[in-house]
């Protein structure tokens, strides 16, 4: 993976990278506006596919590819498809000579582009090694993405989009940054979840209302059953998938509803788990967003 693209601007703080980076080859294109190539360890190539949980039906996009180990990675031991992104062309020739190295020619490619020329639809994970600036900038094409697209960076985070998981280690031979530590973290593109949903759950309360306010993968969340207000004690959107927990009085008796389901545009399907702390059950359950 690489740090090689062209930005717009110069980045701020680009020279403490070079004065902490001479022990690694780089390409410098300072007057251009270009960020340095970092090699990757592999130690954290490993874990980067990991947390994404790459599997032989995903499509995985590498925003900086640099020598293109992690697209072979994902290839050679996951069984992926991938494609590079890299600016500079020298590096996509090392790239094509390491994939046909490694027999995975047949299912990675590499183009010499600008990140922010590249086409990103149809990935299910794109993993990056950028900097904060190039992060946040390239942010709101993330979030355009298919909702439950995985995202993961190496080390540099998304400003106020909080990470949905991060993992650390130390990574002994990491010449750039971090103090031989690398951070790993993962985003999963939320749904759009906003609105007012309306179900119906038959004797078990009969009508809900769910009205949903978001930012990012942050909820509020307010629920009434048959018009009376109920407490909602947790929330959690993860990609399509939602999760509700609600104490609720149905027939004089307190409830403990867990509601799971995944969004798909304005239907949200799953089950509700229902529990007195004696007995439990499982109801299927749908809403529909209203207009």
């Amino acid at each position: 993976m690489s740090l090689l693209h062209s930005v717009s601007r110069r980045i701020a703080g680009v020279a403490l990278l070079l004065a902490a980076a001479t022990a690694v080859a780089q390409s410098w294109a300072w007057d251009d506006g270009t960020v340095p190539f970092v090699v990757t360890p592999d130690e954290v190539v490993e874990r980067m596919l990991r947390i994404a949980e790459v599997g032989p039906g995903d499509r995985l996009i590498d925003l900086g590819s640099g020598d293109g180990r992690i697209v072979i990675r994902a290839a050679q031991k996951y069984g992926a498809h991938g494609t590079g992104i890299e600016i500079d062309p020298s590096l996509i020739a090392r790239s094509l000579a390491n994939a046909q190295a490694a027999g995975v020619s047949d299912r990675v490619n590499f183009l010499t582009q600008d990140l922010f020329d590249a086409d990103l639809s149809g990935a299910s994970v794109i993993t990056m090694y950028l900097l904060p600036e190039v992060n946040l900038k390239l942010r709101p094409r993330l979030l355009a993405l298919a909702p439950g697209t995985r995202i993961v960076s190496h080390d540099w985070d998304m400003g106020d989009w909080q990470a949905d998981e991060t993992q650390e280690l130390r990574v002994p031979d990491k010449s750039v940054g971090r103090d031989g530590r690398s951070k790993i973290s993962l985003w999963l593109v939320p749904a759009d979840a906003r609105g007012r949903w309306v179900s119906e759950l038959g004797e078990h309360g009969g009508r809900w209302e769910f009205s949903i306010g978001q930012r990012l993968q942050q909820l509020e969340v307010a629920v009434q059953v048959q018009g009376h207000d109920v407490v909602v004690r947790g929330t959690r959107l993860r990609g399509r998938e939602i999760k509700l927990a609600i104490t609720a009085a149905v027939g004089g008796h307190g409830w403990n509803h867990l509601f799971r389901g995944e969004i798909d545009g304005d239907t949200l399907r799953g089950e509700v788990l229902v529990s007195d702390g004696e007995t439990s059950r499982r109801i299927a359950w749908t809403a529909r967003r209203q207009p």
